[in-house]
């Protein structure tokens, strides 16, 4: 590492040092995992995040299918009441008040907003944020909505999204065999940028009942691709290699009560636009609150996912998420991923960690701890990594230690630090990065 990636990083490393045992600790408790080797004084982050929605996910929201974050800090840590952590930082007097939006949400439920969301990392390990040492704009996001509520009887909505940035190409419909739909030459753009189409759905509704037709956002995981819905700059490697991003088909939700949601559905493979000759598997699983402060997610999907399956329907995948809140400022969230494809041998399986901490209303802390093994079919080797002779499957490891900085109710800066290592390909490495999120 250069001495100015030295120098950056090292300022990073004061901000966050000592979140750094506790989730040294996290990492170790049970685990056989090696930690990575350092060279020199490891420049920590810790990072804390906005609290998380336990309740199952709803129809019609930014990130309709994943479990999504709520920006509000809980009651008690408004404020300078953060402790240690919080109280070097000054309260905004906005942050806990609704974003500001630029159209505002008219009286026939018709919402238009989006965000601005730009960064800059040190290096790139194909995971998303691919133009290292460069500031690079990757969501120039807009969206249009009106949300069905069933509330009153049969209502019907629909939503739009698009986007543009370094992010548009990893978000087109790259499941299709061929030129369709956003997955287009004239979608692309130099220098990495490009349009991508995420969602364009309609959708009905009534009393438990929601149905969706259309381009969606997959129910499959913890992560997502919008920014203002995860904690970390960076994305894990299970979100970006075991799971869709998207799917285009028909998706049903059913609210048995307010602690059980149903989900079922048929989709045309993973990451596929309109193109319905491309894939056929069915989408579905179930949300279920265990306490008041957890929450376990079970999604599957099984079938025929397109591309990623060549075209034979022996592929299946399962996401668990158990989301559970320990404390009023501390979340801990546990994934695990599964994928398996008989035709092509891909076999892959992850576990992730989170641990987040919010200290106040305009500052959090989070680390993110996370294995996942796979086979050489995946092609998955970063940072001049190597596949060992003789092939088999091999793990990947990283951790990333990362703090939420609100400026204002609008604006969120997300410092990161993180280490990707694997002795089976033999590569370690150290990386920063850091982005803005402007929503409107």
């Amino acid at each position: 590492m250069t001495n100015r990636k030295k120098g950056l990083s090292a300022i990073i490393g004061l901000v966050a040092t000592g979140i750094m045992s506790v989730s040294c600790v996290h990492a170790q408790s049970g685990s056989t995992i090696a930690a990575p080797q350092f060279t020199g004084a490891a420049p920590q982050f810790a990072n804390a995040a906005p609290q998380f929605v336990n309740a199952a996910p709803q129809f019609g929201s930014a990130d309709v299918f994943q479990p999504a974050f709520n920006s509000a800090a809980p009651a008690a840590s408004q404020g300078r009441e953060g402790g240690l952590l919080g109280n070097w930082l000054p309260s905004r007097a906005n942050v806990g008040e609704d974003p500001w939006t630029l159209f505002g949400r008219r009286d026939n439920g018709l919402n238009v907003g989006g965000w601005f969301s730009a960064g800059y990392h040190e290096e790139s390990n194909g995971l998303f944020n691919t133009t290292p040492d460069s500031f690079s704009l990757h969501q120039a996001w807009l969206f249009a909505e009106r949300a069905a509520d069933g509330s009153n009887g049969l209502d019907f909505g629909w939503r739009f999204d698009g986007v543009y940035g370094t992010d548009g190409p990893d978000t087109q419909a790259f499941g299709n065999s061929g030129p369709t739909f956003d997955l287009n030459p004239n979608f692309t753009r130099g220098g990495q940028f490009g349009w991508a189409i995420p969602q364009a759905y309609g959708e009905v509704a009534s009393g438990k009942w929601n149905v969706k037709v259309g381009h969606f956002y997959t129910l499959v995981g913890y992560e997502v691709v919008t920014a203002p819905d995860n904690f970390f700059y960076s994305h894990s490697i299970t979100s970006f290699n075991s799971e869709p991003f998207t799917h285009t088909g028909a998706i049903a939700t059913y609210s048995v009560n307010d602690d059980f949601t149903l989900y079922g559905g048929w989709t045309a493979g993973w990451d596929s636009g309109f193109d319905f000759a491309a894939g056929s598997n069915f989408l579905g699983g179930f949300s279920r609150s265990l306490s008041d402060d957890a929450t376990l997610t079970y999604i599957t999907t099984f079938g025929d996912f397109g591309a990623r399956s060549a075209g034979n329907d022996d592929a299946y995948s399962h996401s668990i998420v158990l989301d559970m809140q320990l404390t009023e400022n501390l979340n801990w969230v546990v994934q695990s991923d599964l994928l398996r494809i008989g035709s092509t041998g891909e076999d892959n399986i992850g576990l992730n960690q989170y641990l987040i901490y919010t200290a106040s209303d305009t500052l959090s802390y989070g680390t993110r701890l996370e294995w996942w093994k796979a086979d050489e079919v995946t092609g998955f080797a970063p940072h001049g990594g190597i596949f060992p002779a003789g092939g088999g499957s091999h793990s990947y490891y990283e951790t990333t230690f990362g703090m939420n900085y609100k400026i204002d109710r609008n604006i969120t800066l997300r410092p990161e630090y993180r280490v990707d290592w694997s002795p089976a390909l033999g590569y370690s490495e150290g990386f920063f990065g850091m982005d803005v999120i402007a929503t409107f």
